[in-house]
């Protein structure tokens, strides 16, 4: 059985997952962007000398999540795509997203904590704040809801 193809690209029913992970993607990094916004402002509003220093280090940390959803959200999106062709190459996308996640953590945190000299306690809090609303934009609500 062969799938049709338009403009060089196979139609599947994997096209209906691509949508609705275009939607879920977007999803996600709106929250993170407004969580990344919110730490930031209680930062401004908590520290009256230190306020817009702390401020856009959280700011660097919550962007810093943004920056591994997006990789993320990439490589979710190139294994889906093959996943149907390819169910090896699509697993070893996955993989190596993994560990590209992995080395961008400790690329940005080192560039904001080492190079830029960041307050640490913000560019953290920033960043597992951001990282805590990816985890929760990603799960599955129908599937946590249901009693199986």
């Amino acid at each position: 059985m062969s799938l049709p193809v338009t403009n060089g690209v196979t139609k599947s029913p994997m096209n209906n997952i691509d949508k609705g992970l275009a939607g879920k993607a977007r999803r996600v990094v709106v929250v993170q962007l407004l969580m990344t916004l919110f730490v930031a402002a209680v930062f401004f509003g908590m520290s009256a000398e230190e306020g817009l220093w702390e401020a856009l280090s959280a700011g660097y940390g919550g962007l810093s999540s943004v920056v591994l959803a997006v990789i993320s959200i990439m490589g979710f999106k190139r294994a889906n795509a093959l996943a149907l062709s390819d169910p090896k190459q699509s697993v070893m996308i996955l993989y190596i997203g993994a560990v590209v996640r992995f080395a961008a953590v400790i690329v940005l945190l080192g560039i904001g904590l080492g190079l830029l000299k960041l307050d640490a306690m913000a560019v953290f809090v920033g960043f597992a704040l951001a990282q805590a609303s990816y985890l929760m934009g990603v799960r599955d609500r129908k599937a946590a809801r249901s009693p199986d």
